[in-house]
């Protein structure tokens, strides 16, 4: 990975950690917590592909089994946003356009649903039984209920911030000048507006006001 990307993903990881302990921890909702880690890694992913998903899930998630007041076996967070972070990366889009939300938010519930089964799965076979005692089939209502409503505030942010901090963001596909950018097209996707529409017509009604301005000028010039 470059060093631009190591320093934003750690930067983001540890801010959505802190937040994530310090703050919808301490909510006390029913049944699961919004995890704001797992979007952290899934809004890279989407961004830096299966590769660099897979690395970033698996730093995120040994960082949060570590940070206190984890209270389960260390690496099995990290295995379960490393696999997040991969899968999710391999549904990158090749030319970095993104038309609608439906494909990411796809994504999102299929990641809050398999990360909450496969941690528990991983705690049943170290002896960890407390997914049993809450109720699994609850845990995975609340998991995609909260992330669905985190991810439109989250996920779009992490990818802008991302695709700017590299130097050429769409030159491995060679298509610059014609491609949209992924996080505008979550939010054209997922708020109905087109955004690119709306810079076009901004830009066709300068482009009219000077030409209306230099028609007068030559005006008074003629008079």
């Amino acid at each position: 990975m470059r060093v631009n990307r190591i320093l934003l993903s750690s930067a983001l990881v540890v801010v959505a950690l802190v937040i994530q302990v310090s703050v919808l921890a301490r909510l006390h909702l029913p049944g699961a917590v919004p995890d704001l880690m797992l979007l952290t890694v899934l809004g890279l992913a989407l961004v830096y592909g299966h590769v660099g998903g897979a690395l970033i899930g698996f730093g995120a998630g040994l960082l949060a089994d570590l940070a206190p007041p984890a209270d389960h076996a260390a690496g099995r967070y990290a295995l379960v946003l490393c696999l997040v972070g991969y899968l999710a990366g391999l549904v990158k889009p090749e030319t970095g356009r993104l038309k609608s939300a439906t494909g990411p938010m796809v994504v999102v519930v299929a990641a809050a649903i398999g990360s909450t089964l496969l941690y528990a799965g991983v705690g049943a076979l170290v002896g960890d039984t407390a997914a049993r005692h809450v109720g699994l089939g609850g845990l995975l209502f609340t998991a995609v209920l909260y992330d669905l409503l985190l991810a439109p505030f989250v996920v779009p942010g992490i990818m802008a911030l991302a695709r700017r901090a590299e130097n050429d963001p769409l030159a491995e596909t060679g298509s610059a000048a014609k491609s949209t950018d992924i996080s505008s097209g979550w939010l054209s996707g997922g708020t109905g507006l087109r955004i690119g529409g709306q810079r076009n017509g901004m830009r066709v009604k300068a482009a009219r006001a000077r030409m209306a301005r230099a028609g007068r000028i030559k005006g008074v010039k003629r008079l």
